[in-house]
Order: C-alpha cells, then structure tokens, then sequence
C-alpha cells in the first residue's frame, strides 16, 4: 500500500501558496512517449465547481463517504475548461494581473474544479506492470487522488506531470476511483501571465500508463549530429534504463516505411542496473534533415533479458547540427533566414484544448504560405505539434512556460509612468524593479528551473527544435542565468534565446520586439558589434509586424532589412491567430469575444485579436500579404532577361515549375501569349538568368496596359501542399496604354455606333436653391416647382462652335439630369433614363462629396486616431463661399467654392469642386484643395464620398485585386480586371469592425446592378491631377456608414445602410502596426498640403 500524503507539505501554507512547492511525488520528466500500453482517460468526467478551496468537495470520515453523483456535480468534458463549459467566466489580459499582486499568496476566492471518474486496468496488460498517470496539461495547479488516497501535487500549467500509482492499486482487477482537484490560482500563476484567456481546467490528455516493472527503458535523448563536413552523421545516443539483471540494449537506425524501411546502422551493449547507457552510432552520409527538407530516420531502441518480454520504443530523428559560426546561426554550416510566425494553442470554441488535427491545419497553413519558422508563445506547445514540425519542416523555437509581465504594470502605475513614455525609459525605470518579484528573488530559483527542466526533458529529441527560450516578459535576473546554464549543460547542441537579456548575458542572440527598420538596422550594426565590424552574436526579432485588425503594414520594409544585413537573421511575426472565443448571446447575437464581452474585470479588450488567422483560423489578407513578401523566390527584370533569385538556403529551384502569361487589361482581361519557363540549376542564395518568351516581345505592341505574369508551384505534391500550388509569383508592366480604359474624354462615348451622332442640348434649370442640368426641358415638373423662378436655357453645341439655344429634345437623347443644391454647392442627384444613379446622404445632403475620414483600424487607435481627432478630422463641415454656373461648348460647369473646416478649431481646407456635364451626360469632378490655418500634418485619406442606390450591387475593375490593398500593405494583390456580385464580398470580416476593402491602382471601376445598369468611374486628365495625388486612384464600395464602422464592437453589431457607399480616393495613408509597433512610414501617409484630383463618371448600360 502507498504510504499517506498530506495535502500541504509545508503545514498552514497551502501548496499553491508556496513556491517552493510545484511538484509532489511525481516522477522525473521524460521524452514524451504514449506507448500501445496505454488508456486513454478523456472524455465525459463528474465535475464540481466551487468558488473557494474551502468550498470544494473533499473525502471525509476516512475515506467512508462514496462517491454521490448528486446535484452538486455535473459532467464535464475531459480535454477542456471549465469556463467553457458553464462554470465562471474567461479572462482575459495582456500585461496586468487580474488578481491582487502579492506573490506567492492568491485570492481566497480561488475557482476550484473538482474532476472524478473510474477506469479499470486493461486486463490484457502485464499485472506486475508499473501503472503511471500522466497529464499533459492542467491550468493552474492540481492534487491528485486515486481510490481517496492523495498521490501528489503539480503545477506548471503547460508542463506534464506523471505520478507512479502503482500502490495505490493494488487490486488490478478492480474499479479505479481517480480524483483531480484543480485551483484556477496558484504562485505559478504569477509566472504564467501570457498574453492570452485565463482558462482553468484539464486542457490536455490524461493517460493510464504501463512500463515493464523491472526491465524498461525510461528516457532516451538521441542527438543525431554530423561532422565538422556535414557529411557523415553521428548518432550520440544516451539512454536511461532499468534492469533487473544482465540485458541487452540494441539501437538501430531505420529509413521511415515510406522510403523503404532499411536499415542504416546497429549497435548492441550490454546494461544492468538503474543507469544511463552512453554511445555513438556512426551513420555514412545521411540525408540531412532541415525545415527545407525535413528527412527523418526511425530510431529502434529495444531492452532484452532473457527472461522477460523486450521492451521496445521508437522515435523519429533527424540528421542536423545547429551552431554559432561567425556571429551567425547556421544549420549544416548554412546561415539561417527566419520567416517565422509566434503561435498560441489556440481553439475558438475549446480554448487550449486544441485537438491534433486542428494543429496540423495551422502548421499546413504555415508551409503553404512560405513561412518557415515556428515560436512556441509562450509555453511549450501540444508535444504532438512537436512531431508534425519534424515531418513538414519547421524551424522552432520551444519556449518556457515562464512570463511575469503582470510586475510591470505593479511598478509603473504607483509611479504614474505614461505609456507614451519612451520605452527604453521606461523599461530603465522599471524592470530592475519588477524582476524583484519573482526573477532575480532566489526563493523562486527552483520553479524557474522547473520550467525549463520540464521542456527541455519533454522536447529534446526534436530535430525540428533549434533554440530553447527561457519564456518570455519576465524581465532578467539570476534565475534566468541558472535556466540558460541548466539548458547548455543539458543541451549544447542548441542556442539559447531570451528576449528579457538585453546585453545577451544568458542568450545566443539579441532578441528585439518591435522595433522600427530604421531603429532595428541601427542595432544590427552597433550591438555588440566589434572594433573591427565583427560581431559575435545575430539579432533575430522574436515578435515584429504587430498583426492586429487591418495589417500588418511596412513588411517589404523588413524583408528588405533581412536581405541587406546577413546579421539580421529573421524574426517572427505577432501573431499567428487571434484568440476570439465564440460566444453566442440570448438576444440571438453571436460573435467572436474578446476581453470584456464575458464582464471581465480588467481586461485588455481586443487585444488578443491580433493574428495573421481570423479566430476561427482561416487565412486573414494579412496572411497573403506575408506570403507574398516571404516568397522563396525573387523574380526580376533587366532589358529583355528575367533574374530568378534562390532565396532558400538549402534547396534549389528544380522541385517548382515556372509559368507565364501575358495579359492585355481593357475592358475585360484579354490572354494574349502562355507558356512555361525552362529554369536552369539554380544553388540556394544564387540568381539565374532567363530571356523574355519571344511571344511577349510580339504582345508588346498593344495599346492597353499588357501584363506579364509569372508563376511558380509546386511540380509534384508534397506532404503540405498538393501539385501546382502557388510558392511564388511576379508581374511586370511590359507597355502602358493611355486609351479609353484610363480617362474617357468628356464629348467620347465609347458605346455609340453611329458617328453622325449629334451632342443633345442641356437645359439649365434653376429654382428656389436648386439647379437641375438636364437633356430635356421639362425637368422638374412645374407643379413642384412651389412658385419658384424656372429659367430654362436649352444649349447644343453647332459644327462651327457656337451655342444654338433650342426648345426641342432630340429623339437621340437618353434623357439625363443632374441635381444641385445651390445654398451648400452639392450635388445631390444624378439620374438617367428616369433611373437614379447617385442619391443624397441622409446625414450631409449631398450625393457626392470631399472626404479626408474613414473607420479607424486597430493600428490608428493608440496614436494617429486621438490625433485626427485632435484636429477634427472627423467632424469637418462646409461653409459654402460661392456658386456659379458656366454654359459654353464643352456642356454646362459649375464652380463651387467652399471652406471645409472642423468647429472650434482655425483650420480648414479652401475647396474648389468643378462639376463639368457634357453633352453625352458625362459628369467630371475637379476638386482643388488648399490648406489654410493650424492643420494637422496628415489625414487618413483625399477623396471623394458617393451614395449610390442599394439595387447597385456588382462590381467590377480594373487594378489591383482581387483582395484589399494599402499603400504599405498591397504586394500580395495583382493587376488585373476583377468582379464581384455583391458588396459583402468586398469586405474584410474583421473580427473587430474597422476601415477595410480599399482597393489600390485602379484604372478604372463600375458599380452595377445584376442585369449591368451603373456607373463608371475614371480619373481625369492628368493636367487635372497634382503630383502628390495617385491618379492610378483607390476605391471602396461598401453598405456601411464610417460611423456604423467605428462605433461596432463586433460584426453582428454592423447594420446596413439602404444604399451602396462609394469612395474614390487620391491618396490614402498605410496601415502600419501602430497597435504595437513602428506607424505607417512618414511617406506613405496622406500629408496635407494642396492637392488636385479628378474624376470623371458616366453611367453604363442604360
């Protein structure tokens, strides 16, 4: 029988009070490893929940009391949490503590899930085995019982903890009782402050285990090295066994079945006793294993005697060395190039409990969209994403289950520290105290080590693992030492990383978050760099390119930076998913929540929506934009040749395929020539050179805009991706055409057959503060005119040049009217036919208008946001200074001059907008801007808002598409001529309503309804056009108002305007990741200064 276990070890101190307590009776930690002598314990458990661990259900009366499946339990799903399943709330933070900060102690009200169940041994299993339970994760902290005794004690919520319950069952035969009392706080918690939900429960597996009793392999690290050529592979082998007498050990080296199962190498020795067997396997010239080509090899490790059954175990290897060579880290000798994601365990529905196959989906993703390295943030991942990054081919970062960053905010805010402080200022204020608490505090060493002892045992057979983390946030002091010098003793084979390190003390790299490029290539050229240029240590960024709603912006920035200094060997991007959990409310609303939505107090609200994968883990344009800026090769050109830059630092270019097409783009996308590309052998971090096709030298002669398109996939499928998926891509303009497709002529219609076509009269009517232009004379109605003085003048156009004033309609005419508001100078109207094509906004009155607003993303709100409002942006309105009307040749001009200016403030823009209407009933909009008083530096966008009818549906362009672009964010979109059938597809879902869609470089965009019926929108000439506006224009169609946009919280808070809303812009300012990081580049915001644009509209199919 098992000896009695308390339930505290220190009497009066609680074990979730005490930091020196974190494990109680478990064994020491191991490779992970489920052997076929296994039961699985997840599924439906009894669960009580109770708000203290006073009130939690408890064995009484020694252990007399049986188990009641009363009302004070219910059922509970096993993986899970229990905020996800009726009991509390979710919680979330960023940085701040949600509890008071008084470490070790926690809150008396400390959530307390009771879990129960009963299993029995297999009765197929050896009855002299050791029976071990194994859990793989639990939040925070956890005593365990089986058959009412207490086995132990664990915390280290993403860490296992296995417990030998050999004793405690003595009857094989008989009904196992298993009780696992959870605290939702414990001291760990006050190191476990991720930036993520605080969720409690049982969130990973829990196992039954048996091991042979006397004769078994307990632990196992194979390093699979090469030589100083990286020819020939090493396998050092060191393998902890337990045998009770003389026993054979033999390893031997396999090919994996599916590349033929052979064996590489063997070696037998003899063991005995409790130790650790210490060899090497020579292996002749091994395929090497890397993220390019992740080849694995099995390793048999088999314990005999010659009197029990042979204990065998398996596992994968693969053949790399990893070390610092020349400042720099290097796989096989190569330098490494990180393009690398941060990733969370993360389910929308399940939280942490992430099941395995929805985690192969998210590394499956990764590959397919270039991406090559992996951070585990900030904790060691589901040890199965472990053996997925093996097989696909990723570079990892495994991280310890360690950040503190809660200490931070109890230090500043006493000091009244301001966030828009300097952060090097701050963090000289701050962290020295802040790491008081927990990582310089001795007394807290032994936890320390814990975290990075339980990963590195957990995860060290992992070729696809070359840097351990010492976590993350948690400032620095002497227990991150003793962690750096526990990982190199352990583990020389791999670097070290740790942000928190600023001089790279206890680090193999500078590790930065966040920096802007310029402020990162500063570093790379002066930290820690030698008299003599040298250096010893690379920069890496662990989190760059914040990922948050509308962006990330500025990631052709870094790449750049990458490319330029070799030191800079990558980073990471925050982060790979958002976090929204789906949550559905009794009013029928459902929505993916953030902080707040659960009355969490305090919380960080949205920002834990911040991932290149929407909550439900589906590619963002963020994403795409990343891909494209990543792609392995770079395509360029010089005179009639095309440069193929490798960008892989392994593997050539045979394994892709090289397509072209060359397009001409009018009015529809027209192919012109098609082929493939022979690519020559091309080494990793080489260039090839490739003559044009003969085909797109004969395009070149068209005179619309012809576009060369090159695209490489894959030429046979792989494990991640099938045949002819898309790796790479390029375009390039080879002739620009200045036709009708760009800018249509005021008196061209393109649409007419007849040339004889005579231009129809306009008749110019005013009454009361209206001006109707129009193509036939009895237009408005006398009867609603309420009095007011009509003066019609009917104007056509004569061969010579002079006006005839007529009073007929020609019966050529469509019929057409524009309608003006003379006391503010808007248009207000445009119908043709009888059909409205433009209709006034309910709010300004006008159908068309000068605009500088638009939603804030989640990047404007920390700074440019307050500043636009600072300055009124927002709220600009217009003082009307003069209204005139032109009649000559060309149609009929209105001249309005008004002063667009915010109230309260002395600022404004002196607005000129010329409206021209020719005799075809085209209408050109000119619009000259002129900053006058105290303005701002910059606006969010230049252009103009229109208010179409909502039976506008379709739209179609030619430009950048098909998704939405900005001006830093825009490489992942092509030129081309797009589509859609409905205004909805235009639109980014973003999780957190904000500014979306904007498409950039267009030549030119319809608005239709389903049967074709619209406008058409151009730029004006470009005499029309300053030098600061972009006359290749963006645009966005959409149903929702910049006000419904800015003021949701979610989507479903979105409600439709009953119209489509137009905007065609000049200029429109980047994105950037303000939320947390560098702005959008000084050159790519919109700066006020005097502008002028032009458009010119024209409807269609009518």
């Amino acid at each position: 029988m098992a000896e009695p276990l308390s339930l505290s070890e220190t009497d009066g101190i609680p074990d979730y009070c005490n930091e020196a307590v974190f494990r109680r009776n478990t064994l020491p930690p191991r490779s992970y490893h489920i052997p076929e002598t296994s039961l699985l314990l997840n599924g439906q458990w009894h669960f009580h929940y109770a708000s203290t661990p006073a009130d939690a259900e408890s064995y009484t009366r020694a252990h007399e009391t049986p188990f009641d499946a009363s009302k004070r339990w219910t059922t509970i799903q096993v993986p899970g949490h229990w905020q996800l399943q009726g009991h509390g709330i979710p919680h979330y933070t960023n940085v701040q503590f949600p509890i008071p900060v008084c470490p070790p102690f926690v809150p008396t009200e400390n959530p307390t899930g009771t879990y129960q169940r009963t299993f029995r041994v297999p009765s197929s299993w050896d009855k002299y085995s050791q029976l071990r339970l194994r859990f793989d994760g639990v939040d925070s902290a956890y005593h365990v019982w089986v058959n009412k005794m207490l086995v132990g004690y664990a915390q280290g919520s993403r860490n296992p903890a296995e417990f030998d319950i050999t004793a405690f069952v003595p009857e094989r035969t008989a009904l196992v009782e298993l009780r696992v009392r959870v605290y939702q706080w414990s001291d760990g918690s006050y190191i476990e402050d991720q930036d993520q939900w605080w969720l409690s429960g049982i969130f990973r597996d829990v196992h039954l285990i048996a091991f042979p009793s006397e004769n078994r392999i307990e632990d196992w690290f194979l390093r699979a090295d090469l030589d100083n050529d990286y020819t020939n592979g090493n396998l050092e082998v060191a393998i902890d066994i337990k045998a009770a007498s003389t026993a054979s050990l033999v390893v031997t080296v396999r090919e994996q079945h599916r590349n033929g199962g052979e064996t590489v190498a063997s070696s037998k020795t003899t063991v005995q006793g409790s130790r650790k067997a210490q060899f090497s396997i020579f292996v002749r010239a091994p395929n090497k294993w890397t993220a390019e080509t992740p080849y694995l090899y099995t390793v048999e490790m088999t314990l005999s005697t010659s009197t029990s059954t042979p204990h065998t175990v398996y596992q994968n290897t693969g053949f790399r060395r990893v070390e610092l060579i020349g400042g720099l880290i290097r796989a096989n000798g190569t330098a490494l190039q990180f393009h690398g994601v941060n990733r969370h365990d993360h389910h929308p529905r399940l939280g942490r409990a992430v099941p395995v196959d929805f985690i192969r989906r998210d590394l499956l993703l990764m590959k397919a969209h270039n991406v090559n390295a992996l951070r585990c943030s900030h904790y060691p991942s589901h040890p199965k994403l472990f053996d997925l990054a093996d097989e696909l081919g990723l570079w990892v970062i495994d991280e310890a289950d360690l950040e503190c960053h809660g200490f931070y905010d109890a230090v500043a805010r006493p000091m009244d520290i301001p966030e828009e402080m300097d952060y090097a200022k701050r963090k000289k204020l701050v962290f020295s105290k802040a790491a008081e608490f927990t990582s310089n505090n001795l007394s807290w060493k032994p936890a320390y080590l814990d975290r990075i002892t339980q990963m590195i045992q957990r995860d060290k057979n992992h070729p696809s693992i070359i840097i351990w983390s010492l976590g993350n946030e948690a400032f620095y002091g002497q227990n991150h030492k003793a962690m750096y010098e526990y990982a190199k003793w352990t583990d020389p084979g791999r670097m070290v990383h740790y942000e928190g390190d600023p001089e790279a003390e206890a680090a193999d790299m500078y590790s930065y978050m966040y920096p802007s490029v310029k402020n990162l290539i500063e570093m790379a050229t002066t930290k820690g760099v030698n008299p003599d240029g040298s250096f010893d240590k690379p920069v890496i960024l662990c989190e760059y390119a914040h990922a948050m709603g509308n962006g990330p912006g500025g990631l052709e920035d870094y790449e750049k930076a990458f490319q330029t200094y070799p030191r800079l060997q990558g980073g990471f991007i925050w982060e790979w998913a958002s976090h929204g959990l789906w949550k559905e409310e009794v009013d029928g609303k459902s929505f993916y929540a953030y902080g707040g939505d659960f009355g969490d107090m305090p919380n960080d609200g949205s920002f834990v929506m911040d991932g290149l994968l929407f909550s439900a883990h589906k590619p963002s344009p963020g994403l795409l934009e990343l891909k494209k800026v990543i792609q392995p090769v770079k395509i360029a050109v010089n005179g009639n040749n095309l440069f193929f830059s490798n960008l892989y630092n392994f593997v050539g270019l045979d394994h892709l395929l090289a397509t072209y097409k060359v397009e001409e783009l009018g009015e529809e996308a027209t192919l012109f020539a098609s082929g493939s590309l022979q690519l020559p052998p091309t080494c990793p971090g080489k260039s090839a050179e490739v003559a044009f096709p003969t085909s797109t030298r004969v395009a070149r002669k068209s005179d619309k805009d012809l576009f060369l398109t090159i695209s490489l996939v894959l030429r046979e499928e792989t494990p991640w991706a099938g045949l002819g998926h898309e790796v790479a891509w390029f375009q390039h303009l080879l002739s620009k055409g200045e036709g009708e497709n760009h800018t249509i002529p005021l008196q061209q219609n393109p649409n007419l057959l007849s040339s004889s076509f005579e231009p129809s009269p306009l008749w110019v009517n005013r009454y009361l503060t209206q001006t109707v232009i129009s193509d036939f004379g009895d237009y408005p109605p006398k009867t609603a005119l309420d009095n007011g003085e009509i003066l019609r003048t009917p104007v056509r156009k004569e061969p010579g040049g002079g006006l005839v004033f007529d009073s007929e309609r020609p019966i050529y005419s469509p019929g057409f009217s524009f309608t003006f508001d003379e006391a503010r100078g808007y248009l207000t109207r445009w119908a043709v036919g009888g059909i409205p094509l433009l209709e006034p906004d309910p709010f300004t009155g006008a159908a068309i208008i000068p605009s500088f607003w638009r939603a804030p993303t989640d990047n404007d709100n920390p700074h440019s946001l307050p500043y636009w409002k600072r300055f009124g942006v927002d709220n600009l309105t217009s003082q009307l200074r003069s209204f005139s009307t032109l009649e000559d040749s060309n149609g009929v001009t209105i001249r309005v001059v008004t002063f667009l200016s915010p109230p309260v403030l002395a600022w404004g823009f002196e607005t000129t907008t010329t409206y021209t209407i020719s005799h075809l009933g085209k209408l050109a909009v000119d619009v000259h801007l002129i900053p006058t008083g105290s303005i701002p530096t910059h606006l969010p966008r230049v252009g103009l808002n229109l208010r179409l009818p909502r039976r506008f549906e379709c739209v179609k362009w030619q430009g950048l598409g098909p998704g939405e672009a900005y001006p830093d964010k825009r490489s992942a979109q092509r030129m081309g001529v797009w589509s859609v059938d409905s205004i909805a597809e235009l639109q980014t879902p973003y999780e957190v309503p904000q500014e979306n869609g904007n498409r950039m470089a267009t030549r030119w965009v319809k608005v239709l309804e389903l049967q074709g019926t619209g406008i058409r929108a151009v730029a004006g000439e470009s005499e029309y056009w300053s030098d600061n506006c972009e006359r290749e224009f963006s645009w966005a169609a959409s149903r929702h108002s910049t006000r419904v946009l800015q003021d949701a919280k979610h989507p479903c808070d979105l409600v439709e305007q009953n119209a489509t809303l137009l905007r065609l812009d000049a200029r429109v300012a980047g994105v950037g990741t303000a939320a947390c990081g560098p702005g959008v580049r000084k050159d790519l915001l919109v700066k006020v200064e005097e502008m002028r644009f032009s458009f010119v509209f024209e409807a269609v199919g009518i």
